[in-house]
């Protein structure tokens, strides 16, 4: 249900799969009589069988219809589609063309698209936008010239060129692959970059010259939803005939339609570690214990290029390994200290600093252990200490729960949050709890 683009890695470990003379050569293209019957099986299927997405309903307009493959193709990129139908239907309602992306701003874009991840997607849509925009506003019809647009790549300009233009040009994406290795049995690495051609070639001459958008979805479609993984429903795929990898697991035992693609060895993720630090402000009229109007919290802007770019979140430092809690703490004190003068021994009253908790976050190739901490503090100076200081170098602002609550953050760092939630609910039960049942907890 993934749609994932073919990178460059490793071989894979073990022996390759046997094979019959002929059978898995890469430079043994589909024969005339195999396009004709696979396009004519897939594009009957597909009529009966599609499945009723809200990018592919009918659109007359067809840049409207090119801006609506765009953002539904970018958004499926790494990414469930029963998860994007709410996102793009959110986003069609708030942009509903091109013209109204180019006039927001990158934080509502990335407010917009928190929860989807891989944020930098989100990015360069907006970036095309405003320069196709500013450019004309005439979106490109053919690849070549998609190409040219930022985030734009092979596939994604494939994609909008044969279903909204109606140009022959194929698309590969890791449903595409699953489907071609099995209708081929080709046993090279789907990795390799002699492979990744040699897939979009055989695409090349599959694609349907009168409906290449059509044939295109289909063949996405069937990998999406029979040719899937682990369990291919073999006995309902329509171009079952033409799949060599069926014929040859019926006449050997030992060989499996899902040997193919062969699978490649992942790579290792790498370990981190961060502190995030909830700092809540307590203004002047604060009762500690108590949520008031003007307590705040504070949020800083990560840099707009690397991991998570431009997005907000609160106070974080990354950690030499593992580390116990005097050293996170110190890590953080040296944090607040460097960018907003916050001392606690001199320029604040802390009032509170629990430590909440860790969780694990996991990203393609990083598996980030983040250490949770409140510190609420009452600043001596008011709030004119944070306003005195010179910042640009780190982007903050100020943020009370109302504003988080709909704030379109990271799903890590809503559930920082949240984690901060649950202890203050806790610790006002416990606080309003009769003396004697608290008595009993200790």
């Amino acid at each position: 249900m993934r749609r994932r683009k073919a990178a460059k890695e490793r071989p894979p470990a073990g022996p390759a799969l046997p094979q019959s003379p002929g059978i898995g050569d890469m430079e043994d293209l589909f024969r005339d009589t195999e396009i004709k019957q696979i396009r004519v099986s897939l594009l009957g299927w597909y009529g009966l069988n599609r499945r009723d997405l809200p990018w592919r309903q009918p659109e007359d307009d067809v840049e409207k219809r090119a801006y609506r493959v765009w953002v539904s193709e970018v958004m499926l990129q790494q990414t469930r589609v029963q998860t994007v139908i709410q996102y793009f239907e959110r986003w069609m309602n708030k942009w509903p063309t091109i013209r109204h992306l180019s006039e927001a701003s990158m934080e509502e874009v990335n407010e917009m698209w928190a929860g989807l991840g891989y944020y930098r997607r989100a990015r360069y849509l907006f970036e095309g936008a405003k320069m196709i925009v500013s450019e004309g506003c005439q979106f490109p019809k053919t690849v070549s010239s998609l190409r040219k647009v930022p985030g734009i790549g092979e596939y994604t300009a494939g994609a909008i060129g044969s279903i909204a233009f109606k140009e022959v040009v194929p698309v590969v994406d890791g449903n595409v692959v699953r489907v071609i290795s099995r209708l081929k049995a080709i046993s090279a690495n789907p990795k390799d970059s002699i492979t990744v051609k040699k897939f979009w070639e055989l695409a090349a001459q599959l694609v349907d010259p009168f409906e290449p958008g059509d044939f295109n979805q289909a063949l996405m479609e069937l990998g999406a939803t029979v040719c899937t993984p682990s369990s291919p429903s073999c006995s309902s795929c329509p171009v079952s005939d033409q799949c060599r990898a069926l014929s040859i697991s019926r006449h050997d035992s030992s060989v499996s339609v899902t040997d193919y693609p062969v699978k490649v060895v992942k790579v290792k993720q790498r370990h981190d570690f961060s502190a995030a630090c909830v700092l809540e402000i307590m203004g002047d009229k604060e009762i500690p214990h108590n949520h008031q109007a003007d307590s705040k919290f504070l949020l800083v802007k990560r840099p707009d290029e690397g991991l998570l770019a431009g997005l907000w979140e609160f106070p974080s430092v990354l950690l030499h390994g593992e580390t116990d809690m005097v050293n996170r703490r110190e890590a953080m004190d040296q944090f607040l200290n460097k960018h907003f003068r916050i001392n606690p021994r001199k320029t604040c009253n802390i009032v509170l600093r629990e430590h909440l908790g860790e969780f694990v976050h996991v990203f393609t190739h990083i598996r980030l252990k983040i250490y949770v901490e409140l510190l609420v503090i009452h600043p001596k100076g008011g709030m004119d200490l944070f306003r005195k200081q010179d910042n640009e170098a780190l982007p903050w602002k100020f943020v009370d729960s109302m504003a988080i609550s709909g704030m379109g953050l990271t799903s890590s760092v809503k559930k920082v949050y949240t984690m901060v939630e649950k202890f203050k609910q806790q610790k006002a039960s416990y606080s309003s709890a009769p003396a004697k049942k608290r008595n009993r907890r200790t």
